[in-house]
Formats: C-alpha cells, structure tokens, sequence
C-alpha cells in the first residue's frame, strides 16, 4: 500500500545524502508529499538510504531498517522500502532475514523505486533536486564508483566503476543550485583526484574547477576526497589564486608506513606522502589539510603504529579523522590477509590517534585568537550564531561561535569576525567592527 507521503532516511556519506536529494525531487516531481529524517510516523511510506562501508555504518543500517520493520508490524507505517549500499551487496540475505521490508533496491534504482511507489521518472528534472542542507550550501557529487584497487575498501564492489560527469553536466547543476540560494559549493566523489579520465582520457578536474569558478553567486568552493596518488599539482595553483576555491583540502592519507601503504594497495608511498603534503603546504600558504587514518590494518605492528603516531605530530593536520579496519568480505585484505590486530588494539590506537590530534587542534586554534577571518553563518543556538572559516566544512570541522544575543547575523551572510578565544574543536569570536 503506497501514502501520498514519503519519510526518505538517509545513512552514512554525503554522496549518499545528494542520491537522496536527486530522488525526493524525482518524488515531489510525481506528486508526493516528501519528508526526510522524520522522527514521527506520520509519512506512512517510508524509504531508507542505507550504508554498506564498513561494519559500524552496516550495523547502523540494519538497526535503522528494524526499527521501521518493527513500526510496520505494530501498524505505525504501512510500507517499508530499502535502497543503497547495504541493500546493493546484501539484498538476498536481508531479504530472508527482514521480510518485513516490501522491496530492496540497489544504488541505481531510481527508475525502478519510482515505478514501485507509483511515480515516474522525469527527464526534464535531470540535475535538480531537494535541498536537506542549509539553503546556502550544497554537496555537488562530480563522479560516481571507483577505479582504484585500495585493498580494504568495498566501495568498488558496491558503486561500481568511475562514472564522471560530464563538466557540462555539472555546471548546469551548480548554476542551478546557484538559483536555489547556494553559495558554497563541497565537490565530493569517490576519487576527486581521477575525476574526468574516464570520460575525457585525462584529470579533468583543473577545467572543471576553472568553469565553476565563473559562477558569480558561488563563493566558495570546496574539495573532498581527493586520492593522494597522482594528484593534480595544478589545482594548487588554482587554489593559492582564485578567492572562491577554499584554502582546504581533504586528502585520507590512511597511513605513512610502507609495509602498510604497500598492503593497503595505496599506490603512493611515505616518501611520495610527505613530498606531496611540502608541496600543498609550499603552494597555498595557511592551507588546511583534512586526512583520514586507517588503523589496525593487517600488517600494522607497533613500530608501523609508531611511525603513524609520529607522521601526525610532526605534520600537526588542521583537520583529522581515524577509522578502525574492518575487513570487508571480497576484498583483496580479507582474502588474503588475517585481520590479527585485536579490536582492543585498534580501540587504543584509534583513541591515541585522536587524542594526540585534540592536542594539536587546540595548538592550531589557539594561534587564530586575534586574527580576523570571514566567516559564512549555518545556523543559531542560544545566543551564538554558529559559523565557519573556509578552512572548516560543515558538520565535520571546527565552528566559530560568534556572540549574536539578538540573532542580528543571518544564516547563509558572510562576516568578518575577530576570534577571542579557542576550545579543542571551537572558536569564539565577535563582529570585528564591534571589538
């Protein structure tokens, strides 16, 4: 039985939040009622976006998927559909062990989900979509799946190869996000780094960067999981000389240690780590650097984790993040490697990591005291307007709390604001022609 109104729940990445974007457009396109990550049970229809990257976001959305199959039961929704990740690898075995869910699709089963629910696909809607985030920022997914042969990483194996778009493709979708208010733009993919050599024989990347810097209403654009390997030099340039591409770069090292590199199928090494990082750090003075770690992959002994430990307080990163191994099946690491590093090993490695990091993050905030910066508003809380610098993208970095009891600064405005004081993850500051 389908409702007229359709609660979508998103899990796991933001390119998973744009597909979800891209399909309650499709819906709304068909005359559905959409809601998305409603807590109440008032969309009859619900459809969840599920994540398959690693054991913790697995467990995420199967624990998700039983809370709606027990609301289904109990008659509090009447039908249950599921899509994504999660779904794409394990549909058989989810689908005798959750008969409550009316249908399981894919990652590319947009056409086939509409059709179930009683929509159609819409071409003329092609690149436009619903915003769930703030209406003044936006996730632009430049390509999807991956060609690269990381050995602990499904991805592959759920999204498939590289698929770029087309810059074609892209700009129109950013200038018609630029319609919808948008002036912050995050790039995601897969590979940031191959985007384009798919379609074009080369990285394209550099064009691609060049044609959205020419969208007026697009202030500042940002880059996400760029791939270490063969990365394009030339977008330094770009970055240390066009003001709408921020000053930031997300590039997950996952280790420094040969042996682990060599395991991990990374195609880079320690030396080709650190020549890159002088490299960005050379180029685009006051760069942010956001990485992510990977610990307790097989191979990882104490020495390899010391030479991890190291790698981060020598490079203080601006932003970090660590993840856990966990040995995905079909992967080259789980056929061929013994996952022997106990789980109470990576838990210790993990909160060292992060530990080491807070330290650094405090060091590195507590420079910017004094400094002026301009700062884009996301949102208020209590008596604070709550913002970033270009250095910080939302949800995951360093917020700049500035005193605002009257809710004078709106959401979506830039500002200059002087810091007056620093915390581990945050910043305070006020209105610099207000100091």
């Amino acid at each position: 039985m389908i409702h007229n109104k359709i609660n979508i729940i998103t899990l796991g990445c933001a390119k998973n939040l744009v597909d979800s974007e891209v399909l309650m457009k499709q819906l709304d396109g068909s005359g559905f009622r959409i809601v998305h990550d409603s807590e109440d049970f008032d969309a009859k229809t619900v459809l969840i976006n599920t994540c398959g990257f690693i054991n913790d976001a697995k467990q995420e959305s199967i624990d998700t998927i039983l809370k709606f199959a027990r609301a289904k039961k109990d008659g509090r929704i009447h039908s249950l559909y599921v899509f994504g990740c999660l779904s794409e690898r394990y549909m058989t075995e989810l689908n005798k062990e959750i008969p409550e869910v009316d249908h399981w699709f894919g990652v590319n089963d947009f056409r086939r989900i509409l059709v179930a629910l009683g929509g159609k696909y819409r071409k003329e809607l092609y690149g436009d979509r619903v915003l769930t985030t703030p209406s003044h920022y936006a996730y632009l997914k430049i390509s999807e799946g991956c060609d690269r042969l990381c050995s602990f990483c499904a991805i592959p194996l759920i999204r498939g190869k590289q698929k770029s778009k087309t810059i074609r493709e892209i700009i129109t979708e950013a200038k018609l996000l630029e319609t919808k208010g948008v002036k912050e733009l995050i790039l995601i993919a897969q590979d940031l780094t191959a985007y384009g050599t798919d379609i074009y024989g080369k990285q394209t990347l550099p064009e691609l960067l060049d044609k959205l810097t020419d969208i007026k209403g697009i202030q500042w654009i940002r880059l996400h999981y760029a791939y270490p390997a063969g990365f394009p030099v030339k977008i330094l340039d770009m970055m240390a000389s066009k003001k709408q591409i921020c000053k930031y770069i997300d590039l997950p090292f996952q280790h420094i240690s040969d042996k682990v590199l060599s395991k991990m199928h990374r195609g880079i090494n320690r030396s080709g780590i650190l020549d890159l990082i002088r490299n960005i750090r050379d180029i685009v003075p006051g760069v942010a650097i956001r990485t992510t770690l990977l610990v307790g992959h097989p191979g990882e002994g104490e020495k390899e984790f010391s030479d991890l430990r190291r790698f981060v307080e020598e490079q203080e990163f601006e932003r970090l993040g660590v993840f856990k191994y966990s040995e995905e099946e079909g992967t080259f690491s789980a056929r061929n490697y013994k996952d022997n590093v106990p789980e109470v090993v990576k838990d210790k490695r993990l909160n060292e990591i992060m530990e080491l990091q807070r330290q650094i993050s405090l060091k590195i905030n507590e420079r910017k005291i004094g400094n002026i910066y301009n700062i884009l508003i996301d949102s208020h809380e209590g008596k604070f307007a709550i913002g970033r610098t270009e250095y910080d993208s939302p949800e995951i970095d360093t917020e700049v709390l500035v005193y605002d009891p009257n809710s004078k600064l709106s959401p979506g405005q830039f500002y200059s604001v002087r810091i007056k004081s620093a915390e581990n993850y945050d910043l305070y500051g006020v209105l610099s022609e207000s100091d």
